[in-house]
């Protein structure tokens, strides 16, 4: 058939030409929201209300009549997908893919090479670059997990590792979520668990097995997020360096980081973690905060945390913890001291 005249590119080879060239994703709106691979770009066939006519038809009366309804709702768009597709490429190679790289992709590379421009498919669709997102943590990678109480700037000192070169992924970044019952403040909308594998995979994939990565000790749960279970596995049994520094350094810390954060977003943080925390203390610190006495706030919040962490970390199998002494919250500076001291163990 001639809908078949583009190539399809085993997923590796798809994934690397989509470095210089875009991806577009002809599923539904909805599909595409739900999860989709890193970068690409939504180039819909069908709505999602057009997508379940044609299934319907599908279903109750023939392939040949949800062919029809296909043909009926794509002849109207041609154009428009046309000019979606060159406002968003400025060579001639394009990426396309849909769910199990059937019709629908068929169709659109299709039009998209009979316009002039050379479309490459994805052997298996999306389906297939989910087996290689969920595969990637079957391979382990050398971790180093860096570790330290609430309010030692971890993910700060991590982005400063990254600049001298190392290896490293922001897995708070990825899940838009800083790990706590106050992570969720300040931060967009969380991704599915979908793409949050999605993205990590891809990332994962990308790390080089010789040199070590380095990730931030995290529970298994990062908000809604849940780490896949090989790559917390290996995080649980990696070296961690833990960074010691003073209660009064971390207190300052978070009221940097909190500091104008939503006191309603703050009030209803403290709230969530009212049964650990203990009643008194939950009073104590919400009055702390209503009379704007962040820093008395967070150090009664951090009695909770502290107590939490040092027993997650007492978890860890002997021999694997490494402390380091900091008294300083400039990042760059601790993450020298930290690269130095990882070099030794």
């Amino acid at each position: 058939m001639v809908m078949n005249s583009a190539p399809s590119l085993p997923i590796e080879a798809f994934l690397e030409l989509s470095k210089t060239q875009p991806i577009f994703d002809v599923r539904t709106p909805s599909e595409f929201a739900h999860a989709h691979i890193p970068h690409a770009r939504n180039l819909a066939l069908f709505s999602d209300e057009e997508r379940a006519i044609i299934g319907t038809a599908y279903k109750q009366e023939s392939r040949e009549k949800a062919i029809m309804h296909g043909f009926e709702f794509f002849g109207p768009k041609m154009k428009s997908i046309v000019e979606q597709a060159l406002a968003n490429t400025t060579g001639t190679d394009v990426l396309v893919h849909c769910w199990r790289g059937g019709m629908r992709s068929a169709a659109v590379a299709w039009l998209l090479n009979f316009y002039g421009l050379k479309t490459h498919l994805l052997e298996g669709g999306y389906k297939a670059f989910r087996r290689y997102a969920l595969n990637s943590f079957d391979t382990p990678k050398p971790l180093i997990i860096l570790g330290g109480k609430t309010g030692s700037g971890k993910t700060h000192i991590l982005h400063e590792i990254h600049k001298l070169g190392a290896q490293t992924i922001d897995l708070e970044g990825i899940a838009s979520h800083k790990g706590s019952a106050f992570g969720a403040l300040g931060m967009p909308a969380q991704p599915s668990q979908e793409q949050f594998e999605n993205i990590l995979g891809v990332a994962y994939r990308e790390i080089n097995p010789e040199r070590p990565l380095w990730l931030e000790d995290e529970s298994r749960k990062i908000g809604m997020a849940m780490i896949p279970e090989q790559l917390f596995k290996s995080m649980r049994s990696a070296k961690t360096i833990f960074i010691d520094m003073p209660l009064g350094l971390r207190v300052e810390g978070l009221v940097k980081d909190y500091g104008s954060a939503d006191r309603e977003g703050l009030r209803a943080s403290i709230l969530k973690i009212k049964d650990q925390l203990g009643g008194d203390r939950t009073k104590l610190a919400l009055a702390e905060l209503a009379a704007e006495r962040l820093a008395e706030c967070f150090e009664i919040l951090l009695s909770y945390y502290d107590k939490t962490y040092l027993h997650g970390i007492e978890k860890r199998e002997p021999g694997t913890v490494f402390r380091i002494e900091v008294s300083t919250m400039n990042a760059s500076d601790n993450a020298r001291s930290i690269v130095e001291f990882a070099s030794t163990i």
